[in-house]
C-alpha cells in the first residue's frame, strides 16, 4: 500500500475541560485533494496546529510519510507547506523580500532562491509585482503570494487553513483552481480546511469534522450516496444533525 503523506491516528487534544478534537483518524493520500469540512469550532484549526508543531500532540500520533511529528519534527515539517488562516507575510517588505526570507528560513542559498521566486511568481501571476510592497496587493493577490511562499522548498504536502476566507467570490474561485492544478501538475498532496461546503467537488476526499468529532471520511461522492443525500451540502447537514441529536440524546 501507499505510504499516505499525511496520517493521522487517534488524535486527541483538549484545552482544558473541553475536548476539541477526540480519537481523531484519518489519512491523506499522495497527489490528492482532502478537503477538511467543519462549521467554526469543529476542530480543524487545532489540528492544524498540531500537523504543524505549534501545539504538542496530547493523545495520539501524526505521520507526514514515515515521519512522526513528535519524534522527528525537523524531517517532517521539511516535506509540509502550510498556508495559515491568518496572514502572515510581513506588510512592509516587498513580494520578493518576503519570498526570500522563507527560502533563507529554509536553507536555500540566495541564487536558489532568486530562482524558485522568480518561477513562483511567473506561476501566480504576480511577476510584475516582485518590488511591490504586500500592502498594495488585494487579498486574493496576498493568498497567491502565501501559496508561493509555502512553495519555495518543494513540499510534498501543501496544508491550508481557510485559505480563501474574506476573500469575495472570484478571488476563492482563482485561489481553489490554482491549488487543485498544483496536485495535477506537481503531485503534490493537499489538506484544504473550510466551513464553504461550496468549495467541495464530488471527486475531491472529504473528511467532515464536528464538535471535535469525525463524522464521515471518503470521496465526496460516496459520503454522499452513503448519507442518502443528493449533495454534499445536504449530506454535510444530515451527518451534523445527527450527531447533535446523539450528543443531545446523550
Amino acid at each position: 500500500m501507499t505510504t499516505p503523506m499525511l496520517a493521522i491516528e487517534a488524535v486527541s487534544y483538549a484545552y482544558g475541560p473541553r475536548r476539541a478534537l477526540d480519537n481523531v483518524t484519518f489519512a491523506v493520500a499522495p497527489a490528492t485533494f482532502t478537503v477538511l469540512l467543519g462549521l467554526n469550532g469543529a476542530g480543524k484549526s487545532t489540528l492544524f496546529a498540531l500537523v504543524t508543531r505549534l501545539y504538542g500532540t496530547q493523545h495520539g500520533c501524526i505521520r507526514i510519510l514515515d515521519f512522526d511529528v513528535a519524534e522527528d519534527p525537523s524531517e517532517a515539517l521539511r516535506i509540509l507547506g502550510v498556508v495559515f488562516q491568518s496572514r502572515t507575510l510581513d506588510l512592509d517588505l516587498t513580494v520578493t523580500q518576503n519570498l526570500m526570507y522563507h527560502a533563507a528560513l529554509h536553507g536555500i542559498r540566495k541564487r536558489e532562491a532568486q530562482t524558485r521566486a522568480g518561477e513562483l511568481l511567473d506561476r501566480i501571476a504576480l511577476s510584475d509585482r516582485g518590488n511591490e510592497k504586500i500592502r498594495n496587493l488585494s487579498g486574493g493577490q496576498m493568498r497567491r503570494v502565501e501559496i508561493a511562499r509555502a512553495l519555495l522548498h518543494h513540499p510534498r504536502l501543501l496544508v491550508l487553513d481557510e485559505p480563501t476566507i474574506g476573500l469575495d467570490i472570484t478571488s476563492r474561485a482563482d485561489i481553489l483552481s490554482h491549488v487543485r492544478h498544483l496536485i495535477a501538475e506537481d503531485g503534490i498532496a493537499v489538506l484544504w480546511a473550510t466551513h464553504l461546503i461550496d468549495e467541495v467537488d464530488m471527486r475531491d476526499h472529504i473528511v467532515v469534522l464536528h464538535q471535535g468529532q469525525l463524522l464521515a471520511q471518503g470521496l465526496a461522492s460516496r459520503v454522499v450516496d452513503e448519507c442518502g443525500a443528493t449533495n454534499v451540502r445536504d449530506a454535510f447537514i444530515r451527518l451534523i444533525r445527527s450527531e447533535d441529536l446523539i450528543g443531545g440524546a446523550g
